[in-house]
């Protein structure tokens, strides 16, 4: 494998710079721990959405390492399509089974063949059915991979301009899309409630203690004023609940659960409820027999789910672009989303008299992807620009510099996507 200095790029970065607008703007209107209402929502783990983000992913960074390995560097890829068709099944206390399989189809592009003779194929096929099958049966384990779930591939070569615009690329990469990336810090407590209290329910400590809970957790937070409400959608396993009063059990487990996690994070009043859709009267229960509504008919996509820092925050900047499973080296859809989370983290930390920090970071097609077409810092809170400029300019100039090798922390699954 080659070996890269950070200095040989750092060096080369700074040779051919092209000196970047960085903008730092003072953000209009309040804070969003100010506004009278607030929502943020968080698909689980076993989401069909998020399924299909992790399958996109997960592929992509298991490309990303064959082609380390045998070609010395990433090729062009983006097999950033996912599809998720649900099944059917029959979930009943203490059993089920599941009648109709899932059906999921990996889609979009990716270099399968270096040499015109053929001799160095990749198995792009074999690693989207494979490669997809071995973590499914870690996330999912009351999913079985042989016969509830069929996993189906169509990927093809990418397109000659975007293949060679990939090539192309020496030490810095150049944009393999425009479009843009967005930040922002620091979460807000009911950000934090909605994205803990899945990670929290979905954590191996609280599976052990209640294996009755499944993977497909959907949390909404609701900031009304000073009063949070938190709504839990949670697949509840069907084999490893015997009858209504176990189950009733587990969603009051689930509640005290969410509710001791919040008086840490939050003075505020928190209430929480839990499968509000269940009507014990007409034996109508949240049911599953693998863990996730994937089984009978919700369905699922890449990039209808969490945005790339975890959550969906209609009250913040958002990206609709879909960071999964893009290429880790040039794609800017994937790159500018963590550089951007990096300022806002890095700024507010050195600044924690503000009240929250935008970063929005824009690309240009064919551009190196350290020349962003703009950056747009924003400050919130009673501060003075001129005195912070000079330290937001710089973190975001370092930030920047280092997206050459960005690529190594998506291969490493370093950063959260979804």
């Amino acid at each position: 494998m080659k070996s890269y200095l950070w200095s040989d790029f750092r060096a080369r970065w700074k040779e051919e710079l092209v000196i970047m607008n960085v903008r730092v703007t003072r953000g209009a209107g309040p804070s969003v721990d100010k506004l009278e209402v607030e929502i943020v929502e968080r698909k689980g783990k076993g989401h069909p959405d998020t399924l299909c983000d992790k399958a996109a992913e997960e592929l992509s960074v298991r490309l990303s390492e064959y082609y380390m390995q045998v070609f010395d560097q990433v090729q062009h890829h983006n097999v950033d399509k996912v599809l998720l068709v649900g099944g059917q099944s029959n979930a009943k206390f203490g059993g089920g089974d599941v009648i109709e399989p899932i059906y999921i189809l990996m889609s979009g592009r990716a270099v399968d063949v270096v040499d015109k003779d053929y001799e160095r194929q990749v198995p792009v096929g074999k690693f989207a059915v494979e490669h997809t099958r071995d973590w499914l049966s870690k996330d999912l384990p009351h999913l079985d991979v042989n016969s509830d779930v069929i996993i189906d591939y169509k990927i093809r070569a990418g397109s000659t301009d975007l293949v060679g615009n990939f090539d192309l690329e020496r030490g810095v990469p150049r944009a393999n899309d425009t479009s843009f990336g967005v930040g922002y810090a620091p979460m807000s407590p009911t950000e934090l409630i909605t994205l803990e209290s899945e990670q929290l329910l979905n954590s191996e400590k609280i599976k052990k203690k209640w294996p009755q809970i499944g993977e497909d957790i959907k949390i909404m937070g609701t900031r009304i004023d000073d009063k949070i409400h938190v709504q839990v959608a949670a697949a509840i396993i069907s084999s490893e609940t015997k009858d209504k009063g176990e189950y009733a059990s587990v969603m009051e487990g689930i509640r005290d659960i969410v509710l001791n996690l919040a008086v840490k994070i939050t003075d505020m009043e928190t209430e929480v409820s839990v499968n509000t859709a269940d009507s014990p009267k007409d034996n109508l229960f949240y049911l599953t027999v693998t863990g996730t509504s994937a089984e009978h008919g919700d369905d699922g996509q890449v990039g209808r789910g969490n945005r790339a820092n975890g959550l969906i925050t209609p009250y913040r900047p958002m990206t609709l672009e879909a960071a999964a499973g893009k290429n880790p080296v040039s794609h800017v859809g994937k790159t500018y989303n963590v550089a951007a989370r990096e300022i806002v983290e890095r700024v507010y930390k050195e600044h924690p008299d503000l009240s929250q920090v935008y970063c929005y970071l824009v690309s240009q097609i064919g551009a190196p992807i350290t020349e962003p077409k703009a950056v747009n810092v924003e400050i919130f809170g009673d501060c003075d620009l001129d005195k912070v400029r000079g330290s937001v300019v710089s973190i975001t100039e370092e930030v920047i510099a280092k997206l050459p090798r960005v690529w190594e922390g998506f291969v490493k699954r370093q950063y959260q996507l979804w």
